[in-house]
């Protein structure tokens, strides 16, 4: 099962984003896993070959399942995990191979042009505290069929600092 990282990062109320030029869809900078990194580290490797930036405050925000339908079959399955980040240090590229870098307002995340689950993981990663599950069921060319989503919210004892 394939496996990717992807992290969104959020400063001063705006998103950094990767134009894909294949479908002109935005994604947050991410990829797939290398054999032996933990979840964390593809994050973040993945986000400074993509941006030529470090992220700063990186946390888990979502982990998700994602199906491709054809036919009523499952024809492929990958897991996505998704982190956030409250800022970053570095000098952005502008374009790189993988597309191009933009900063959005978070609420632009309601309308860009993304894949219907990018919308809800990356809108979730934005703006909601804890971590969403889920899992989504696409067609081969990315419509969504369905959505099941369940977040988790930790409960901290400030008690003993």
């Amino acid at each position: 099962m394939q496996r990717i990282a992807n992290l969104l990062v959020i400063q001063n109320g705006q998103v950094l984003l990767l134009k894909k030029p294949r479908r002109d869809w935005y994604v947050a900078p991410g990829g797939k896993m290398e054999p032996g990194e933990s979840i964390f580290e593809a994050a973040v490797r993945e986000f400074k070959e993509e941006t030529n930036a470090t992220p700063v405050g990186t946390h888990l925000k979502g982990i998700y399942t994602m199906m491709i339908q054809e036919n009523g079959q499952n024809v492929d399955e990958w897991m996505l995990f998704t982190f956030a980040a409250r800022g970053l240090t570095g000098k952005v590229f502008e374009e790189t191979r993988e597309g191009l870098l933009e900063w959005h307002p978070v609420e632009d995340l309601a309308f860009l042009p993304m894949a219907e689950g990018d919308r809800t993981n990356l809108q979730f990663a934005a703006s909601q505290q804890g971590i969403q599950y889920g899992t989504f069921h696409y067609t081969p060319d990315f419509q969504l069929i369905k959505e099941t989503i369940q977040t988790s919210i930790e409960e901290v004892n400030h008690q003993n600092g």
